[in-house]
């Protein structure tokens, strides 16, 4: 039997939880695919996504950290967009990851058509399929929304893909530092913004695995960026998670 789901607009209370993982960006602690570093800056399984480029770290681009606060730039390079992605874990799977629990993003969009920064989860295992929580797209084509997914790719193609997704009002989004969280439960995926549940969805048992951690700045996403502001700049103030 399925348990109750959390009560969409109920407030999440996390005084009861453990904190697992807290990354506060007073520093970053980068590599281009690892090992040894907190973070790498491309998705463990290789390949980019969107218009721009995921770029190598470098002194001031596309990754610069100023009073705790990551700032990711995505800007032109010639005639080419390069921007930045930060994963949790390496190409082998070495890193931080955690089933069940929840995950938190504090963090300030960009403005401008565009722009697609996301803060999302992927399941260790993609032997079979590749488990993805989308917490948080943000389109910049669609200010003070932003939406939520969660998917289940099926590789072997014995089975059609899934996904349920949701939008979900984010009043200030540009303008001030707002929260997106989801909590990973065996029965529901719950996900909030500033800490107020806005969407759920029965968790697939895809996602019952370790989940490792992204959030990124890419371009596009099925909108133009011809009138991209040049540059964009992605803020996130902290990435924390949470165990019961």
């Amino acid at each position: 039997m399925r348990a109750e789901a959390p009560p969409i607009g109920s407030e999440i209370d996390l005084s009861g939880w453990s904190r697992t993982f807290s990354e506060e960006f007073d520093s970053l602690d980068i590599s281009a695919r690892g090992p040894g570093t907190r973070w790498i800056a491309h998705v463990p399984w290789g390949g980019d996504f969107g218009d721009a480029r995921f770029t190598d770290p470098a002194p001031g681009f596309p990754f610069t950290t100023r009073d705790g606060v990551l700032r990711i730039e995505a800007r032109k390079v010639g005639n080419v967009w390069r921007s930045g992605l930060i994963a949790s874990v390496d190409p082998q799977g070495r890193g931080f990851a955690q089933r069940y629990g929840y995950f938190e993003i504090r963090a300030r969009m960009p403005e401008g058509e565009g722009v697609w920064p996301a803060f999302w989860l992927v399941g260790i295992d993609r032997s079979t399929a590749t488990a993805e929580i989308d917490v948080l797209e943000y389109y910049g084509a669609k200010p003070d929304l932003f939406k939520s997914v969660a998917h289940v790719w099926n590789r072997d193609g014995s089975r059609p893909h899934y996904s349920d997704w949701s939008r979900s009002p984010a009043p200030g989004a540009t303008t001030a530092f707002n929260t997106y969280g989801v909590d990973v439960e065996e029965d529901w995926i719950t996900v909030y913004f500033n800490r107020r549940a806005v969407w759920r969805t029965p968790t697939k048992p895809e996602h019952r695995q370790p989940l490792y951690v992204m959030a990124n700045l890419a371009l596009g996403g099925g909108f133009p960026i011809d009138r991209t502001p040049d540059p964009s700049v992605f803020e996130i103030d902290y990435i924390r998670v949470y165990a019961r």
